[in-house]
Order: C-alpha cells, then structure tokens, then sequence
C-alpha cells in the first residue's frame, strides 16, 4: 500500500477556501480554526481543522464495538504497556457555528509496545487472526468517544503515533471519512519508552521531524496527554463539515 497516499476526505483545496473564506488561508498555511459554538451555555464543541493523514497499511475493519482496546478478544489476553485514555471530542462545522457530531463511528489503531499491529500480515511479523489494540466507540450527544489503551511503540521508519478513522451515514447512503494520525511529544515518548515494556525495542530510530508523515500535519496532530494516576489522558478535538 501506498503510505503516502491520504484516504478519507475533509474538505478539497477550493472547498476549503470558498467555504472558510478568509480563514482559509489560516488552514491551508496550517493553522486551526476555532468558530464560536452556537448555543450559549451547553457544552462547547472544539471546532479543530485537522489535516488528513495516510490511512497506512494496516487498517483492519474489524467491528469491534469496544471502550477498552488493549485486550485481544480471541483470547482476553491485554497488552502490557502505560495506560492512555483518549477521548476525541468530533463537531459538525457550519458556516458559523458548530455543533457536537453524534453518532459518528471513530476507529482508533496502533501498535503495541514492540512495534507489531494485530492481524496483518507482515515482512517480520505474522498476528493474523489477532485483534489487540483496535476498536471502535460511536460518538454519543457531546461529540466524545472515549477509548483506554496503552502508549504505542515504535517501528523502523515511524515516529510513535495512533491512526483515527471517522465515519459518517445519512439520508441516501451520504457519508464522509476523514482518516488521520495522532502523535506525541518527543520528549514525552522518551520518557515513556525508557521503561518496559518499550524499552525492551531499545531506542528508536526516527523522531516527529525524521518521520515524513508526520511533518505534513505537524503540531496540528500532536496530542497533550496529562498525567493521571495510573498514566496518561488526552483529549483531541476534530471538526469535519458534514454533507
């Protein structure tokens, strides 16, 4: 499969500068737009522009309807690593507003500590059949989907990230799919790798700005976790135009 190749969709070039205007320019030159939610007083969306990212090689719609990630179903076993609890906060962009989106589907995906994804089939690994760190959450009336997995690891070429995938269905089979990558502060990583499982891979050979991917979203795409008693938390807020 092609990784650079995007999958999904946002918004186009021309859309996105007849359909922002003058915010455009902010986006494509890679900032984020924020417009004010609508409703005074309910809880407030993070309108977020998001670049789309590469959906990679190893996408698997597996269908697993599930808040914890970390286990593999075929066998209860979980994976070993720092929990994380991610929550995506997903709004539906108007022309000057926004509102929370529900019932959108949210895919989440990523390694394990080692570097392996579960069921595919690869040049130095083989875990077809397993299902470890995948699954889905629907986004309920505030937009969020809450997923508690661990820190990912690494693999030759990649600088540490998590894969996303938001799908959309309405009247006469309209949908959208916006398909990106989250990442994490480099710092943060080392300190997270430093101890195991990670740190049985050893030291990793790229970091964000080595990772070719990475810099075509850049800080747009990083995550904030903060330290929770049992590990990390971070929360990522995504606004999508929805037909």
């Amino acid at each position: 499969m092609d990784l650079d190749s995007p999958a999904g969709r946002l918004l186009s070039r021309r859309e996105a500068v007849v359909w922002l205007g003058a915010t455009g320019a902010l986006w494509l030159m890679g900032g984020n737009w924020c417009p004010r939610p609508s409703i005074a007083g309910t809880h407030a969306p993070f309108c977020v522009v998001r670049p789309e990212q590469t959906e990679g090689p190893y996408f698997v719609d597996e269908r697993l309807n599930r808040f914890d990630i970390r286990s593999d179903p075929t066998d209860g076993l979980v994976k070993p690593g720092t929990p994380l609890t991610l929550t995506l906060q997903v709004s539906r962009v108007g022309s000057a507003d926004c509102q929370p989106l529900a019932g959108a589907q949210v895919d989440i995906w990523h390694c394990h500590a080692l570097g392996v994804y579960s069921d595919v089939r690869d040049v130095s690994f083989n875990t077809v059949g397993q299902k470890f760190l995948r699954g889905y959450q629907i986004t309920d009336s505030r937009g969020e989907a809450k997923f508690v997995t661990i820190y990912p690891g690494w693999y030759a070429g990649r600088t540490v990230h998590i894969h996303i995938k938001i799908r959309t269905a309405h009247a006469a089979e309209r949908h959208l799919e916006f398909t990106s990558q989250m990442y994490f502060d480099d710092g943060l990583t080392d300190r997270v790798h430093a101890d195991q499982p990670n740190a049985a891979k050893g030291q990793r050979n790229a970091r964000n700005q080595d990772d070719r991917i990475f810099r075509r979203g850049e800080d747009q795409l990083v995550l904030a976790p903060t330290t929770i008693a049992d590990g990390y938390a971070a929360t990522f807020a995504i606004g999508l135009q929805v037909p």
